[in-house]
């Protein structure tokens, strides 16, 4: 079992920047991929971004490319979201994945853990 803690969310007018944090424990040394997904009140979760443990590979969905960047550390305990010149639209709540693929994965079911989101309110 991996267990998965988001935090760092809030409120900040658009324009604002805002970084989310993900700290993993248990059975970290499983998952070999990272991701972050929101989901909006009324829409389907959505992937943002994914990080493989091995060789640090990063891909972006195209609303995130140039403003949000994900981070990780090597111990495998912690990711981050750093998110920049955020829109009122990149409101919802954030989740954070943990899942075994090797290679890049932008689907919810290529992900085995989930966190238990934090909220992300953009205004305008």
């Amino acid at each position: 079992q991996v267990q998965l803690v988001e935090s760092g969310g809030g409120l900040v007018q658009a324009g604002g920047s805002l970084r989310l944090s993900c700290a993993a424990s248990g059975r970290t040394f499983s998952s070999n991929r990272m991701g972050w997904f929101r989901q909006a009140p009324g829409k389907e979760r959505e992937f943002v971004a994914t990080i493989g443990w091995s060789g640090g590979s990063t891909y972006y969905a195209e609303y995130a490319k140039g403003r949000f960047t994900i981070s990780g550390d090597n111990a495998r305990i912690t990711v981050y979201l750093q998110m920049s010149n955020l829109k009122p639209e990149d409101t919802a709540v954030y989740y954070c994945a943990a899942g075994p693929g090797l290679v890049v994965g932008t689907a919810a079911r290529e992900y085995r853990y989930w966190g238990q989101g934090t909220q992300v309110t953009v205004s305008s």
